[in-house]
């Protein structure tokens, strides 16, 4: 797991191909004058991930280009390492092995660094695209205990890092308490992301716990805010 060995308080920005469309070059531009940890590409309903773009965002940014996929079409081998994705906190078979399945050949003979990641879909203000996909629903914003229970069963399986996910248009993040309480559980790195606006929310993230802060939709609706918000942090 050499992409996330080490990291502790990172931040990763998620670029989704067709939401971020004419920004895309702007907010390259931004990650190259301060580079974030790493860039995720994928979302909730992309239909596939070119080469090109991968390329174009490791040459001009200069940091690893990790997949973040939505199903099993969002691949490319030009990317750096993949986040495997099991949705653990629904009971959707096909989120959590059938996607994965038709994934596998292809990701295997990719040679590139495989992470297999718990993702865990909290309750967020409002229904999210992954809830719409998914048709699961998110684990509640008070339900701790059964989030602690689920990352701790992810662990138990085998799974390399735990993903705490408001989930893309989050009204809010996940809960402070939550990450807390996952990380006193886990030992495996912790990634948490959805509805983070501002320095101070992830810097709150970080200092509950949280190894890898995403940054995604705000950005997609204002790439200067990349700036602003790392200067800060």
């Amino acid at each position: 797991m050499p992409l996330l060995n080490g990291i502790s308080k990172g931040l990763a920005v998620l670029v989704d191909p067709d939401k971020i469309g004419e920004k895309t070059n702007r907010l390259t531009d931004l990650m190259s004058q301060l580079p974030p940890t790493m860039i995720l590409v994928g979302g909730s309903t992309s239909t596939s991930i070119s080469d090109s773009f991968v390329n174009d965002l490791r040459e001009r940014v200069g940091v690893p280009v990790i997949l973040f996929p939505g199903n099993a079409s969002q691949f490319t081998a030009s990317a750096d390492g993949i986040f495997f994705l099991s949705l653990i906190s629904g009971r959707n078979p096909e989120w959590l092995i059938g996607q994965q399945v038709k994934a596998a050949k292809v990701v295997k003979s990719s040679g590139m660094e495989v992470i297999p990641v718990g993702y865990m879909l909290i309750e967020s203000g409002g229904e999210t695209a992954v809830q719409r996909v998914s048709h699961t629903e998110p684990i509640g914003r008070d339900a701790i205990e059964l989030a602690v229970s689920t990352a701790l069963a992810g662990e138990l399986l085998g799974l390399q890092a735990i993903y705490l996910e408001g989930g893309s248009g989050a009204k809010h993040p996940v809960p402070i308490s939550m990450v807390k309480a996952v990380r006193q559980a886990v030992s495996v790195p912790i990634i948490v992301g959805g509805g983070l606006r501002s320095a101070e929310e992830v810097q709150s993230a970080w200092k509950a716990g949280a190894d890898l802060v995403v940054i995604g939709n705000a950005l997609e609706q204002d790439p200067e805010l990349y700036l602003r918000l790392i200067q800060s942090v």
